[in-house]
């Protein structure tokens, strides 16, 4: 009978043969690729590593100032001020 309950060593091995597989497979198909197409994706490596932290940093950091400045309590001007009695006389 097969047991489920596995050793921590034995879950790290089994991990570890997954991890060398997607590697390999990986590789090989790094390897059937043309030049220009392996240009490109290091084109959209480079700027996924890049671009998009940055992008990330700065809408945290804009959120931060937002949350700020708003725990400051800075009053706003409504647009919408009450409306005014414009009936002669002073009728409701």
């Amino acid at each position: 009978m097969k047991t489920i309950n596995k050793t921590f060593t034995e879950t790290l091995r089994e991990a570890a043969d997954v991890v060398v597989s997607v590697v390999r497979h990986a590789m090989r198909r790094l390897e059937r690729m043309s030049w220009p197409s392996l240009l490109a994706l290091c084109v959209m490596l480079a700027i996924l590593l890049t671009i998009l932290p940055l992008a990330l940093t700065l809408f945290v950091i804009f959120l931060l100032v937002k949350l700020v400045i708003g725990a400051f309590g800075v009053q706003r001007r409504h647009v919408h001020e009450q409306p005014q009695d414009t009936m002669p006389g002073g009728a409701k």
